[in-house]
C-alpha cells in the first residue's frame, strides 16, 4: 500500500494535475457538489420529501434579496412551497445517483461485449458491432417514451413514481452501451496480438482468463475516460427525460424535474424556480466535461512520451 502510494505520489497523472489550475478548480467543485448531494439530509436547511415542513402559503416565494423574499429561503421557494435549496440538494443527489448507476450500467453491458467482440472476432464480431449500430439507431428518447407508457399502463402511474430512479437508470444505460462497446473492442484488437497475450495463450490460461486478467486491465484508461464523459451525458440525459416530464416525477426533485416545474412560472415572473436549478446542473456538467478533458489529455500515449 506504501508502495503503492509513493509510486502515485511520483507518477505523471499527479503532476499534470498539480499543474493544470482548470483541473484542479474541477475537481474541489466537482467533489465538493458531490458530498453536498450525498450529505443532504445533513446540509439542506429542510425536508423537501417531509410534508410538515412545508406550507402552500410560502409557494414562489423570490429570493432573499428581493423586497417580497424572506431570510428562512435564500433563493426562494418553488410552487409547491419547496425551498429551493434543499430541493436543489436533494435534486442534485438524485441526479448524481442516477448518472452513476446509468454509467455503471453502460459499462458492464459494453466492457463485456467490446471483450467478446473484438478477441473472438469473425461471425461473432460482426454480428454483435451490428447489434451496436441498431441500438445507436434508436434514440434514448423514443427509448425512453415506449418503456415509460408500457410501464405506467402495466403499473399505475403511482407505482411508476415509485420506481423512476431504476427506470431511468435502466433507460440510459441501455441506450448508451455501445460507446463502450466500440472503444473497447478497438483497445482489444489492438492489444489481443501482443507478446503477453500470446505468452499467456502457450501456458493454457482458457479465454476469459484472458480477457479479463491480461486484456481488460490494459483498456481501462479508456473506459475511465468514457465514464467521466458518459457520467455527464447521462445527468443530462436525465434532465431532458424530467423535462419532457418522462423521468423524475414533481415529488421526487431531480435537477430536470425542478427545471420543468419552474418552466411555465418563468414568464410570469418566478424566474428563480428554474434558474437556480439549470445554473447548477450547468456547472456540474462542466466541471465533469473539464476533468475528463483533462483526464483524456494525460492518458493520452502520444501526449506522454512528449512530455
Amino acid at each position: 500500500m506504501k508502495a503503492t502510494w509513493q509510486r502515485f505520489k511520483s507518477s505523471y497523472l499527479l503532476y499534470s494535475f498539480r499543474r493544470d489550475k482548470v483541473a484542479m478548480a474541477s475537481f474541489a467543485v466537482l467533489v465538493l457538489l458531490i458530498l453536498t448531494g450525498l450529505a443532504a439530509p445533513l446540509v439542506s436547511p429542510y425536508n423537501p420529501y417531509d410534508p410538515s415542513s412545508i406550507d402552500i402559503m410560502n409557494s414562489e416565494l423570490p429570493p432573499a434579496w428581493q423586497d417580497a423574499g424572506s431570510r428562512a429561503f435564500l433563493l426562494g421557494t418553488d410552487v409547491q412551497g419547496r425551498d429551493m435549496v434543499s430541493t436543489m440538494i436533494y435534486g442534485l443527489r438524485l441526479s448524481i445517483l442516477i448518472g452513476c448507476g446509468a454509467v455503471t450500467l453502460q459499462a458492464l453491458i459494453g466492457i463485456f461485449i467490446g471483450l467478446i467482440a473484438g478477441y473472438i472476432g469473425g461471425k461473432v464480431d460482426a454480428l454483435l458491432m451490428r447489434l451496436a449500430d441498431i441500438q445507436l439507431s434508436f434514440p434514448y428518447l423514443m427509448v425512453a417514451i415506449f418503456i415509460s407508457a408500457i410501464f405506467q399502463v402495466a403499473f399505475g402511474i403511482g407505482r411508476y413514481a415509485e420506481l423512476a430512479v431504476p427506470l431511468l437508470i435502466v433507460i440510459i444505460g441501455l441506450s448508451e452501451w455501445p460507446v463502450y462497446a466500440r472503444t473497447i473492442r478497438a483497445s482489444v484488437i489492438g492489444e489481443k496480438n501482443k507478446e503477453y497475450v500470446e505468452a499467456a495463450r502457450v501456458i493454457g490460461l482458457n479465454r476469459r482468463l484472458i480477457m479479463v486478467r491480461h486484456i481488460l486491465p490494459n483498456t481501462i484508461t479508456s473506459v475511465l475516460v468514457i465514464s467521466t464523459i458518459q457520467v455527464a451525458n447521462a445527468v443530462m440525459s436525465e434532465a431532458a427525460l424530467s423535462f419532457l416530464g418522462l423521468g423524475m416525477p414533481v415529488t421526487k426533485p431531480s435537477l430536470g424535474s425542478l427545471i420543468r416545474s419552474g418552466f411555465e412560472y418563468i414568464f410570469s415572473g418566478s424566474w428563480w424556480i428554474t434558474i437556480f436549478p439549470g445554473i447548477l446542473l450547468v456547472i456540474f456538467v462542466l466541471v465533469i466535461n473539464l476533468l475528463g478533458d483533462w483526464l483524456r489529455d494525460v492518458l493520452n500515449p502520444k501526449l506522454y512520451k512528449g512530455a
